[in-house]
């Protein structure tokens, strides 16, 4: 037998606002084709004057209560990862445990980018395998246009806002890999490649600042590094690419998911797009395509998903799940 983290809730939360490509022609030299072209994107949604990350990432959080079917006090850890907290300091995980009104347990942030819910869920993984935690909710929740620089059309068109969560509850397997749960995980980073997406500000030199992307450079690093990681997690797990039903990709950019699932030789039909709605939501991806996936009723129990993302750092990993 073997302790395994089973998904048993899902949900999001997106803000009302809907920005369509068309609305950056206003004021860049773009186009809703030059848009679409590069990226699959064709819209995304920017959060309110008065919306923060928090409060995004507690709508996904109900969202995924009432979907599991549980109390806020039934869960015992709120991982959150994020780039964009509300504050400083404290962490945006402890105000959603006040907001959900949860008493108990403990909550923390994870800022690892755009891979920061690969890491979130590796890490609440470890903590229920290891019985520290029997229930966690993990939250991928951003707000990118707040260090969005308006004038920059290689990136401010790119990204967008919103918030999705999971809860992982542990369940005792057979320790194959026909369990239900995560099989595997992978984590990586190379700080070497920090210049190719950062934000050129930050507490220490009190300063907000805009994000930088060098996108030829990253987009060369990314299907290597992804497919690199998504065989190593088949491997541990004693599986091929032929044994995946879906790949739920970081929503970056349509090449680099096309390119990935080719390396992969997972068929596009059997990829989770979501890119073209809500743009790179970063740390939010990967919850959100999940969400929206199982309301479209495109994973059935026992079904294999392979989850991978690369962010700036580089940082970089997956997760292998049976659903």
């Amino acid at each position: 037998m073997a302790g395994r983290s089973i998904i048993v809730g899902v949900g999001h939360y997106l803000p009302e606002r809907i920005v369509p490509n068309s609305e950056f022609e206003e004021t860049l030299d773009t186009s809703d084709e030059w848009i679409r072209t590069r990226s699959g994107i064709e819209r995304r949604h920017f959060a309110a004057e008065d919306e923060t990350t928090s409060n995004m990432a507690t709508k996904a959080a109900s969202a995924a209560l009432v979907d599991a079917g549980l109390e806020a006090d039934d869960i015992d850890a709120i991982i959150l990862a994020t780039s964009t907290a509300d504050l400083t300091f404290p962490s945006a995980a402890t105000m959603v445990q006040s907001q959900l009104g949860m008493t108990k347990g403990f909550a923390f942030d994870v800022q690892a980018v755009c891979a920061g819910f690969v890491y979130a869920m590796t890490n609440a993984n470890a903590l229920i395998v290891s019985g520290q935690a029997k229930r966690v909710l993990v939250i991928g929740a951003e707000t990118f246009s707040r260090i969005m620089d308006w004038t920059d059309r290689s990136t401010c068109v790119l990204f967008g806002d919103g918030a999705g969560a999971i809860i992982l509850e542990q369940h005792e397997g057979a320790g194959t890999s026909d369990d239900r749960g995560i099989l595997a995980t992978d984590l990586n980073s190379d700080g070497r490649y920090k210049d190719l997406l950062y934000v050129d500000g930050g507490v220490s030199t009190q300063s907000t600042g805009y994000l930088r992307m060098k996108g030829n450079q990253l987009f060369r690093q990314a299907v290597e590094r992804l497919t690199s990681t998504a065989e190593t997690c088949l491997e541990k797990a004693g599986l091929s690419h032929e044994d995946v039903d879906w790949i739920v990709p970081h929503q970056a950019n349509i090449r680099i998911i096309q390119g990935t699932a080719k390396k992969l030789g997972v068929p596009m039909e059997h990829v989770v797009v979501t890119l073209q709605d809500h743009g790179n939501t970063s740390a939010a991806s990967i919850p959100l395509a999940m969400s929206v996936a199982k309301q479209r009723g495109q994973f059935k129990q026992g079904d294999l998903l392979v989850t991978e993302a690369i962010g700036g750092g580089l940082a970089w990993g997956s997760v292998l799940l049976r659903w």
